[in-house]
Parts: C-alpha cells; structure tokens; sequence
C-alpha cells in the first residue's frame, strides 16, 4: 500500500498583502532600511528580504505590502512583524495592520508515474490544458477546491491558487478520486 499522497504536501510559497494605511517615501526608506533594494526603474516597489523566516517583502509607495516565499502562515505572519518593526523604528507610525492569504503553493507526490495523455482524456478538455511541446505539465483546474494543480508524468503535484493548506489536501483528495475513478492510479 503506498502512502497516502496527502501526507506528502509541503507548503513551497505563500503569498499575503497587508497595508499600513499612508503613502511612504520609498526612496528615503530605501536609504534607512539596512538590506532594502530599491530600484524604481527595475520594479515600483521596494524589497526587503527577511533570513529567518526567509522571505521578500514588497513594499509599495501605497502602503500596500505584499510578502512572498515564506513556507508558512506562521512564516508569512512573523516575516511581516519584523518588517513592521523595522518600519517603526524608522518613525513610521503602524497599528496592527490585517494581513490576507493571496495564495498558497504547494507540492505533493502521488506515488507513482501518471499518464498525462490518458489523465487529459479522462479528465476532459474543459477543465485542462496539457500541451506537452509547450509545458511538461498537465494543467487541472478545479472547482472545488477552486485551485490549479499541475499534474507530471513522475506523479508530482503542484497545487496553486489556494488560501490555506486544507485546500491542498482537498484537491490531492479530488486528484486521487477522480484518477482512481478512470483507473489511472492504482
């Protein structure tokens, strides 16, 4: 009996915005923040990496802040209060702003080779693109859980597109019905 696939879902990235409520000078927090690129030619926002929890925090003129690569919630919510620290320490007046789950990547492995041809058949056309010439990847989209996944001929998994990690564990669970279903994992 292999394992169960969920039990393999690793959380790769999550992405959050929040926003502190006022316009920032981007170029004079640029010049005060220690480690902070800041090259409004490249890109309009100013980064700021956090090592522990590793992550990037985009903060735009706006106030607007989103925050990308952390591996958790935990992760997302921790990266962000030290990038708010480092913000009032700079005399940058911050409340405790709401912060807000854009989307979660994971992984998963379903335990064994798939046949994405079959699978793009089985499946039917309206909810996936498989171009192999194009991506190695079948592309699924669900509905419930309203996610992506991407689905490879090793049996790896990426699911994209969700707000929390039960929506990974749900649509390994629709994957692993609806493959057993047309009898394409064993």
């Amino acid at each position: 009996m292999r394992a169960d696939p969920k039990e393999t879902i690793t959380v790769e990235n999550v992405v959050a915005s929040t926003g502190i409520g006022q316009e920032l000078d981007l170029q004079s927090v640029a010049m005060d923040l220690e480690g902070a690129d800041y090259d409004p030619e490249q890109f309009p926002g100013l980064v700021y990496r956090t090592t522990d929890p590793k992550s990037a925090a985009l903060i735009f003129r706006s106030g607007k802040i989103v925050c990308t690569g952390a591996n958790s919630i935990e992760a997302v919510h921790e990266s962000l209060d030290i990038v708010f620290t480092e913000l009032r320490a700079l005399q940058i007046p911050i409340e405790d702003p709401e912060v807000t789950v854009q989307n979660i990547v994971t992984s998963a492995d379903l335990g064994e080779s798939l046949n994405l041809n079959a699978i793009a058949i089985g499946l039917g056309l309206e909810h996936i693109e498989y171009e192999p010439e194009q991506f190695p990847g079948l592309v699924y989209r669900l509905d419930e859980p309203d996610v992506v996944a991407l689905l490879f001929g090793s049996g790896k998994v990426v699911v994209t597109g969700g707000t929390s990690p039960e929506d990974a564990a749900a649509a390994v669970d629709v994957i692993v019905e609806e493959l057993g279903g047309l009898g394409l994992l064993d």
